[in-house]
């Protein structure tokens, strides 16, 4: 008697064809959840351990986060601190919440984007106080002249100084979280994020240091010191950092997705993109040695033209990424990995949106649609990830692990497919036009639902001979659907020989 496992396997798509070259046969079976994260235990290799990196970098920024608590206490006071404190933190939701939203069509996880704000709040603004105050003090003592010496600091060396110390946190996740940082969006996400925690150290300080100048002087209400620095920074530049930062952000993303083999560019795009950050930083802060209007100048003329300008570049690359899964997930579906629909519904948001509602509404309780709208969602963060994969593949930006990293991608869609796709292909009929796609049903819901028992329709190598049957996405033709028993999502039992979809709160990898 055959095993059943292997029936199933020699029964799944091919892995579609990239540049007419046959990449693998079938994807393989994955490993039993209990053995598909088993290492074998190194002896005196401790720093290989994730956990005990992980805890390394926490501690680390927590140091660093006491030490500039502490100089910054010291600077402002108590009250000024709280003061300073409760002021540079109403920026931040906003400024996360923008970012976050333009990284809606393939989520980076939060662990390495709340790495980069206590980096930029801590590491970035401990290195840029120590540095600034120490080159500061040795100009003073050189030339004599401190008020040339604070002049010289502000406009030459706290931009150097500062956009290399947050340049160091998009470098060290382009270096070492390589398949989460992808593309320009990912950059452009990582590097605001860094620039909005240092931007709110930075703001503490200002903030609380404006707040003791008026308890000295006396000052209060609109004609404060502390009131105008809280309406220059807060209200009319709380993206300045963030905007100097983006760029160099802007050159490691579009390393990203260049060619590998060109070494010379990948190096110089991060370079060029550190250096506009530097050079548009030191003319911010030289804005007030051009005269009494110089700030308002610089402010309207330079600072807002360049921020609409990399706003509609950043929201551009979101839309370049719906538009390559429109391009690229059509083979897939074509091989039988995707139903027709789902290419479609993928590259729109609001079709993502309603496949997410949809799935959770289904579900008998809330718990079921929690979990049902956990799978679609991630289904739609795997499916963001193998185009992507694939458009770099095309443009020679991926290394020798590509097909495992596609077969990789596959499975994880081949494990969500039993809720996802149903979800998926209603809300492409629901937000498509009219008699877009007429031959979806009206809900998964009932007889005769699916794309058939299933034959992908071609070949890998395209010649035009037909698939081995491909699991059906429904029951089969003519028989009415029957709820799970047990199923966690609350749809179909996955086909024998394979698991179903782990529940995990935990975001996929990418």
């Amino acid at each position: 008697m055959s095993d059943p496992s292997v029936r199933y396997q020699q029964a799944r798509p091919a892995v579609p064809v990239l540049h007419e070259q046959r990449l693998d046969e079938v994807l393989g079976a994955a490993p039993e959840h209990g053995r598909q994260r088993y290492r074998p235990h190194r002896v005196g290799m401790v720093w290989r351990s994730k956990v005990f990196r992980a805890g390394a970098v926490a501690a680390a920024l927590l140091l660093c986060g006491l030490v500039i608590l502490a100089l910054v206490r010291e600077q402002t006071g108590p009250q000024g601190f709280l003061v300073g404190l409760g002021l540079a933190v109403l920026p931040v939701p906003l400024l996360m919440a923008a970012f976050r939203w333009l990284d809606r069509v393939e989520p980076g996880p939060w662990r390495n984007l709340l790495f980069s704000f206590a980096w930029g709040a801590c590491a970035a603004a401990l290195v840029a106080i120590i540095a600034n105050s120490f080159a500061t003090r040795w100009i003073a003592t050189a030339t004599a002249d401190p008020a040339s010496a604070d002049a010289l600091g502000a406009t030459v060396i706290a931009p150097v100084v500062e956009e290399s110390a947050k340049a160091a946190a998009v470098l060290l996740i382009f270096l070492f979280r390589r398949r989460e940082f992808s593309g320009v969006v990912d950059g452009v996400v990582v590097a605001g994020f860094t620039a909005t925690g240092f931007a709110f150290t930075e703001n503490i300080l200002y903030l609380g240091n404006a707040f003791g100048e008026d308890q000295q002087l006396g000052g209060s209400g609109f004609a404060s010191v502390t009131a105008g620095t809280f309406f220059v920074r807060i209200v009319m530049s709380p993206f300045a950092h963030p905007l100097f930062t983006v760029l160099t952000g802007l050159g490691f993303g579009f390393a990203a997705v260049g060619d590998r083999r060109r070494r010379v560019r990948r190096i110089a795009l991060p370079l060029l993109g550190l250096v506009l950050a530097m050079g548009l930083h030191a003319l911010w802060n030289g804005s007030s040695s051009f005269g009494p209007y110089g700030f308002y100048a610089v402010y309207g003329i330079v600072m807002v033209p360049a921020f609409a300008l990399v706003t509609w570049l950043a929201i551009w690359s979101r839309q370049r990424e719906l538009r390559t899964l429109a391009a690229e997930l059509p083979a897939y579906a074509a091989a039988g990995w995707l139903t027709p629909a789902e290419p479609s519904a993928l590259s729109s948001m609001r079709a993502r949106g309603v496949a997410r509602d949809l799935a959770r509404h289904w579900q008998r309780d809330r718990s079921r649609g929690r979990a049902a709208a956990r799978a679609v969602a991630e289904y739609e963060s795997f499916a963001t990830s193998l185009a992507g994969l694939r458009r770099r593949a095309r443009h020679g930006a991926v290394g020798p692990d590509f097909g495992a990293r596609e077969r990789e991608l596959l499975h994880h869609l081949w494990q969500r497919r039993e809720i996802a796709a149903p979800a998926l292909a209603h809300a492409a009929r629901l937000t498509s036009r009219p008699g877009a796609h007429r031959g979806l049903p009206p809900t998964p819901y009932g007889n005769g639902y699916g794309y058939g028992y299933g034959n992908a329709p071609w070949s890998p190598a395209g010649h035009g001979q037909p698939q081995a049957p491909a699991p059906a996405y429904g029951p089969p033709p003519g028989q009415p659907y029957a709820p799970p028993h047990g199923h966690g999502y609350g749809g179909p039992p996955p086909p024998r020989g394979h698991a179903p979809a782990p529940h995990t709160h935990r975001r996929p990898p990418r």
